[in-house]
This record gives C-alpha cells, structure tokens and sequence, in this order.
C-alpha cells in the first residue's frame, strides 16, 4: 500500500525533471539563435553606447541651438564625427595608395637607386653594422638584397595588406557606430532610466552608483585618452606631411596605435627624426625635429585639460586594454578595449572601498554612531 504512492511521487518527480530539461534545453535553443542573429551588432551597439555617452554634453549644447529638438542635434553631432573620422583615414590611404603606386612603376621601369648610407649608421649601438650592412646591399645590388629578404618582404606586405582591409572594416563600423550613438542621444532619457532600472534589478541598489561612475569612466577615457591620442597623432602626422615624409600616412597610423596604447610618441619620431638628419639640411631637420617633440609632448598639456577629475586609470590597465582589444577586434578593438577595461577597474576600485566603508560602519557602536548623528545635525 505505502509502495503506490511513492511510486506515485518519483514518476511525478521524474516527469517534471524532464519536462524542466526539454524548457532548459529549448531556451539554450533560443539563446543561441539569438546571439548568432544579433552577433554582428554587438560591437556597434557597445561602442555606440559608449559614443552617446562621451558626446552627450556637446549634444545638449547643440540642442539649444537647434530650438530643444533632440534629434537634429544628434544627427548633427553623429555626421561631424563622421567627417572628422573618414577624413583623416581618406587622407592616409590616399598617401599610403600614392607611395605604393610610386613604388610600383620604379620597380616596373627598373630606375631604381637608392642612396648608400652614412657612415654615421655604423656608430648607432647594438644594431648599427647590420643595418649598414643591410643598407649598403639594398643600394648597391637591389636585384639579390630582394631575393635575400623575399620571406620578410612577403611577410611583411600580407600583414600590410591586412591592416589596411581591418581599417577599412573598422571605419564601416565606426559610421555604423555613430549612427547607432545618434539613436541613443536622441532617446537618452528613456534608455537611461529603463538601463538604471535593469540595473537595479540585477545588482542591488549600489547599482545607481555604478552607472553613474561608469558613464564617468566613459567620459573620461574616450576624452582624455582616445581623444588626446588623436590630436596628438594628428599634431605628429601633420609634421609628417608638411615635411614631406615617405609613408607619411603610414606613420600616422602606427602613431594613433601607439598614442591610444599609452606608449611614447618618441618610439616612433625618433627614427623619422634620425632619417631628417640624414637626408636633409640641418635647418629643415631642426623644425621639423622642434615641430615633432612639441606634438610628441603636447598630451602632457591635453590630459589635464581633457581627462575628468577623479577617474585616473593606470597606464598598464589602458595598455592592456588596447592592445588586447586591438588584437581579438582589430582597429575598433583598439579604442573600445582600452574603455572596457577602464570601466572594470573603475568598478572593481570602487566595489573595495565600498567594502571599506561597510566594514568601518559595522565596527561603529550604536553609541558613536548617535554621536556623529548630533554632530551633523548641529
């Protein structure tokens, strides 16, 4: 008798076990379509997010010009930006596709003549011989210098070729990116409660503190080190232009790589500035020398300028994420690491003096706590 209903309640307990396995399983289903359809957008949305965000204040500015409509004002902001983004890429490739054109016809015509190198080279430390050496082959016999060094040469175009297919994905993505920032700007308020509010559920109401420092985060990296890494590689690549540098365009980019990464500017001048002496007049490679380390110098005066007060990330943490984010999403992966990796550390400083504080409140009596209520009350 006792038997039936035990037996009763494992066939109920079984069944419902698998019924929950099958609602589990198709809703793993579901997930994974979903995440395949909206995979593309992903990228875009976040950095769009992250655009809107940065961009605000200037938005709300313009929106008083504009008579309070919102939407001019954010599609005014968005086609700025993307002016000031294609244009700078349209000149380097401009000046990358001129100088391998150039080099193509004298390959083709067979007038090549390189000049010998300076006997200064052989002095520089450590790499000085082989890169006379080197020189001295590539001027005297051009034909074996390239047979030589075919593997590096190849080597060396494929990932040229590449970086310019990534940039070019990478600007498509930027505009879309833009366009996807207007769209948030524009309906802000109602992204930025309903946001606050899933936040809230998820997290707790320290939730509202983080948002807040995470649009902080935002502001102050995209600004005070996106944004100084761009006129300070533009400053450095106008020098290039002016002074007709080869692969000027080239360089420029390797400098906003460099700049974004927290690296020093100088890695990459001082060759430029070794190369002036070299070929040029003393008088030519001393401006161009001055023009240079002023630009190399200036986000000593543009971060405190441009970077929020109160959100200071380490270098290693900014380096870390612009390198890894350029590495696993190329160009875009560059800017947008770099403020991801901000906003965890941001957010995980802030979550350890949180526990602080929390503790420091736990270790108050009841009566020094009614103490420091009738001093702030007096």
């Amino acid at each position: 008798m006792d038997k039936q209903p035990e037996q009763h309640q494992n066939t109920v307990f079984i069944s419902n076990m698998v019924e929950s396995a099958i609602r589990i399983g198709l809703l793993l289903v579901l997930l994974m379509f979903t995440y395949d359809i909206i995979k593309p957008f992903i990228i875009p949305v976040i950095w769009g997010a992250i655009i809107a965000v940065a961009l605000m204040p200037l938005t709300l500015k313009i929106q008083r010009w504009y008579g309070n409509r919102r939407g001019l004002a954010a599609t005014t902001v968005a086609l700025l930006g993307i002016v000031l983004l294609v244009t700078p890429l349209v000149m380097i490739s401009v000046s990358v596709y001129h100088a391998s054109i150039q080099v193509l016809e004298t390959l083709q015509q067979g007038q090549v003549s390189l000049p010998g190198p300076d006997n200064r080279i052989a002095d520089i430390p450590v790499i000085g011989d082989k890169l006379f050496d080197m020189w001295s082959l590539f001027a005297t016999n051009l034909e074996k210098a390239i047979q030589t060094f075919l593997p590096e040469i190849k080597s060396a175009l494929s990932a040229f070729i590449g970086v310019l297919g990534g940039a070019l994905g990478d600007m498509l993505i930027f505009i879309l990116s833009l366009a996807i920032a207007a769209g948030f700007m524009t309906y802000s308020e109602k992204i930025t409660a309903s946001l606050k509010a899933v936040a809230v559920r998820a997290a707790g109401t320290n939730a509202a503190h983080w948002t807040s420092l995470i649009a902080a985060t935002i502001k102050s990296v995209l600004i005070g080190v996106v944004g100084v890494a761009a006129i300070q590689a533009l400053l450095i690549g106008a020098g290039f232009f002016v002074f007709g540098i080869p692969a000027a365009g080239l360089l420029t980019l390797l400098l906003i790589i460099l700049c974004i990464a927290q690296l020093p500017a100088l890695i990459a001048v001082l060759p430029v500035i070794i190369y002036m002496y070299l070929t040029q007049d003393a008088t030519t490679a001393t401006l161009f020398t001055v023009w240079v380390v002023i630009g190399s110098l200036s986000d000593n005066v543009l971060k405190p300028m441009l970077m929020g007060r109160g959100v200071a990330v380490p270098m290693p943490v900014i380096l870390i994420g612009a390198i890894g984010g350029m590495l696993y999403y190329g160009m875009t992966g560059l800017f947008l690491g770099a403020v991801i990796l901000a906003i965890w550390y941001e957010l995980f400083v802030f979550w350890i003096k949180l526990e602080k504080q929390e503790d420091t409140g736990a270790n108050i009596s009841p009566q020094q706590d009614a103490i420091r209520s009738e001093k702030s009350d007096t």
